[in-house]
């Protein structure tokens, strides 16, 4: 017998809320899937500390959505019982780790703008949320450093190095405006004080980026076009490979403690 999924009232608080988990929980699974493979035993710790952080974010996310939605779900529930369609995260996140430059890349992209993303957040009037992004944005603070360092040693080391960076840039760029993105569920709570305009982090994003980015040699893509979907519940076939690995075990053993 195995678990069946779970509906889920959508209002535009959980949403909202179960966006930013799914984001946590699905990057920091795929940074798990560098455990005892990265390139130095450092490393290795660092990319699991990284991924810890990440399944924090989303577990203290997932309560708050559970108690905002007070349909008798909680974390567990939300992270495990869902169908593909019902996660929201971002596509980058989703995308496959590929060798260390892009994992690298994808982590880079992303921490630069959560940074930003959860510092704002933290003068949100949802008293859990701002207090969620007081500890997030001190966390994204290391990513970022973190990320930015390898950054420029892989595009300002050797040729094969500075070669696998730009081109894990210039895969994943189109993912990244997906980040900035807006729909009617979460123009609402923009006005009402209680989530952040992303639009309003992109020119701040970028210059953090570029800057980077020019002291590691490397280019930014001027292709302006831009993916989307994950925020809609549309994905990469990615993402299917990646829950049938991460929900096998409650799914299969319904109620199973460990």
């Amino acid at each position: 017998m195995t678990a069946a999924s779970i509906t889920v009232s959508e209002t535009p608080l959980v949403l909202y809320t179960l966006r930013r988990a799914d984001d946590a929980l699905i990057l920091g699974h795929r940074l798990s899937e560098w455990c005892g493979h990265a390139p130095a035993m450092e490393e290795d710790m660092a990319l699991a500390n990284m991924g810890l952080d990440l399944l924090g974010q989303a577990r203290e996310l997932y309560t708050h959505a559970a108690k905002v939605e007070g349909q008798g779900n909680d974390e567990d529930k939300f992270a495990y019982l869902r169908d593909v369609r019902q996660y929201r995260n971002l596509l980058l996140l989703e995308q496959p780790n590929g060798d260390f430059a892009r994992t690298m890349t994808r982590q880079f992209f992303y921490a630069v703008f959560a940074d930003l993303y959860w510092r704002a957040m933290m003068a949100s009037r949802d008293t859990t949320l701002a207090a969620i992004a007081a500890k997030a944005e001190k966390e994204f603070a290391y990513h970022v450093r973190h990320s930015s360092e390898w950054m420029i040693r892989l595009g300002d080391g050797t040729e094969e190095s500075h070669r696998r960076a730009q081109t894990a840039i210039d895969d994943l760029w189109a993912f990244t405006g997906e980040m900035f993105s807006v729909d009617d569920a979460e123009r609402g709570l923009i006005d009402a004080g209680i989530a952040v305009d992303p639009a309003t982090l992109r020119s701040r994003w970028l210059k953090i980026v570029s800057g980077v980015l020019h002291e590691a040699t490397l280019i930014l893509p001027e292709n302006d076009w831009m993916q989307k979907g994950g925020r809609d519940g549309r994905h990469s076939e990615h993402l299917g490979h990646l829950l049938s690995e991460l929900q096998s075990l409650p799914r299969t053993f319904p109620g199973a403690m460990w």
